[in-house]
């Protein structure tokens, strides 16, 4: 692993920000029967399959799952989800993502699903640099994190323990 990482978020606190994510999620979707978590792959959906998780713990919500590919190199490129704009039409819609840098993927996945109507729409990331080149915010946010640009924030979700950190 590296070695001159400095951790911003260990497993608890991670596990205590999606916590807090996910109420935030159902408190802006009281009125709701049905959401769409899309979360952008890789570490994004892992963060919806978590938030999922939560919400089902503390929520009567229906919640369907959406994996949104964007190619990170070259955004301009087709966004694809696993499942059909049929799936999230007319419904509200949670887009997620583990780090907001630039605001670049999170803007090209805002863009395809503005091609959808959508009865709500809102953004979540487990980390917010406020680097922004975009005009994109995170409605729902772990912590914001004021960084250099030389910095960078790896979030860790794929193997224990989960963290987040600077390097």
């Amino acid at each position: 692993m590296i070695s001159n990482k400095q951790v911003i978020l260990n497993e608890r606190e991670i596990e205590h920000k999606l916590r807090r994510i996910a109420y935030q999620i159902y408190e802006s979707n009281a009125n709701e029967s049905h959401i769409v978590l899309a979360g952008i792959a890789d570490n994004g959906y892992l963060l919806a399959e978590k938030i999922k998780n939560l919400l089902t713990e503390i929520s009567d919500l229906n919640i369907e799952l959406c994996k949104v590919s964007v190619d990170k190199k070259h955004p301009h490129l087709p966004v694809v989800t696993d499942v059909s704009p049929e799936h999230y039409q007319n419904k509200s819609l949670v887009l997620i993502d583990d780090v907001l840098n630039s605001g670049s993927t999170l803007i090209y996945g805002v863009k395809h699903f503005l091609n959808v109507p959508l009865k709500q729409f809102k953004t979540a990331v487990l980390v917010n640099r406020n680097h922004k080149k975009f005009p994109v915010k995170a409605d729902f946010k772990g912590i914001s994190l004021s960084t250099s640009i030389n910095e960078h924030v790896e979030v860790v979700l794929d193997k224990q323990p989960f963290e987040a950190f600077l390097t």
